[in-house]
C-alpha cells in the first residue's frame, strides 16, 4: 500500500495499534523487522547493489553511509518497498510491517500549506478523531520547531524546514520503520544534531526503527549507534559508528 508516495507497507494489511497518545513499551527481544538476503540490484549494466545481507531490528537506529553513487538511495528504496531487487530475498520479520520514507526530493506539495501537507498523514486506523490527530500534530510541530510555520506554503520555506515537514509527515502514521535519505543535507551541524536528538526520542520512546542515510561521515562520527557503510554497491562495514 502506498500513500501519496511517502508511505509504504510491506504487508497486505497494516492494522496497527495507536502510535501516539501513549508511549509503546520497548521491545524486549529486539526482533528482526526486515532481513535482506543476498540482495542485488542492477540498472541495465550498472550494478547498484551487490549481495547485500542486512538485518533491521526493532527499535534500532542505523546510519547508512557511503559516497555518492555507492548505492544508498537504491538500498533505501528496496527497504521501503519502493523498489524490488533484481536478485535476492526480502524477509518480513513481522506481519503487517509498516514502513515510511523521507525521499531526497521530499515529495511535498509545494503550493499548499505545511498544515495541509501534514494532514495527509491522518490515518483513521491510528487516530480516533481529527481532534486527536491535531493534538499530536501540534505537539510534534512544537518539538520539531515547525509549529509557527503551519500556515505557510511549502514553497516559502527554506530547505531545513521542508526536511522537518517531510520527516513529520513520515512519523505521523506510526511506522514500525522510518527510512530517510540525507535528512540533514540542508542543515548545519547544530541543526542536524537537534534533529538527530528528536529522531532519537521517537526511536527510543516510540520504538520506531530508523535507517538514516548520510554521505557526511564526519557528522555521523559525532553520534553513537550502528553504522552500515557501502562502497560501489558492496556492504563493507556493519557495526558501531565509532569504528569508522
Amino acid at each position: 500500500m502506498i500513500k501519496d508516495q511517502s508511505f509504504a507497507s510491506l504487508g497486505a494489511h497494516h492494522s496497527r495499534a495507536r502510535f501516539f497518545g501513549q508511549e509503546q513499551g520497548q521491545l524486549a527481544a529486539s526482533p528482526v523487522l526486515l532481513e535482506l538476503v543476498n540482495v542485488s540490484h542492477s540498472y541495465g549494466k550498472i550494478d547498484a547493489l551487490k549481495g547485500i545481507n542486512l538485518q533491521i531490528r526493532g527499535s534500532e537506529f542505523i546510519f547508512l553511509t557511503g559516497a555518492s553513487g555507492a548505492g544508498k538511495s537504491t538500498l533505501l528504496n528496496i527497504i521501503s518497498g519502493e523498489l524490488r531487487p533484481t536478485f535476492g530475498n526480502i524477509v518480513n520479520g513481522r506481519e503487517n510491517l509498516f514502513v515510511t520514507q523521507v525521499f531526497q526530493d521530499l515529495k511535498l506539495i509545494e503550493n499548499v500549506s505545511v498544515l495541509d501537507n501534514l494532514r495527509m498523514a491522518n490515518d483513521p486506523t491510528i487516530y480516533r478523531s481529527d481532534r486527536e490527530f491535531m493534538n499530536v500534530l501540534i505537539e510534534m510541530g512544537k518539538v520539531f520547531g515547525v509549529y509557527d510555520a503551519f500556515n505557510r506554503r511549502i514553497n516559502s520555506l527554506n530547505g531545513g524546514l521542508k526536511q522537518k515537514v517531510a520527516i513529520m509527515r513520515a512519523l505521523l502514521p506510526g511506522p514500525n520503520l522510518l527510512v530517510a535519505d540525507e535528512p540533514t543535507s540542508s542543515l548545519d551541524f547544530e541543526s542536524a544534531k537537534k534533529l538527530f536528538d528528536v529522531l532519537t526520542y521517537y526511536n527510543s520512546k516510540r520504538t520506531v526503527s530508523i535507517v538514516w542515510a548520510s554521505h557526511n561521515r564526519e557528522l555521523v562520527r559525532k553520534f553513537s549507534g550502528k553504522m552500515i557503510h557501502l562502497e560501489k554497491g558492496l556492504l563493507v562495514h556493519s557495526g558501531h559508528a565509532c569504528f569508522i
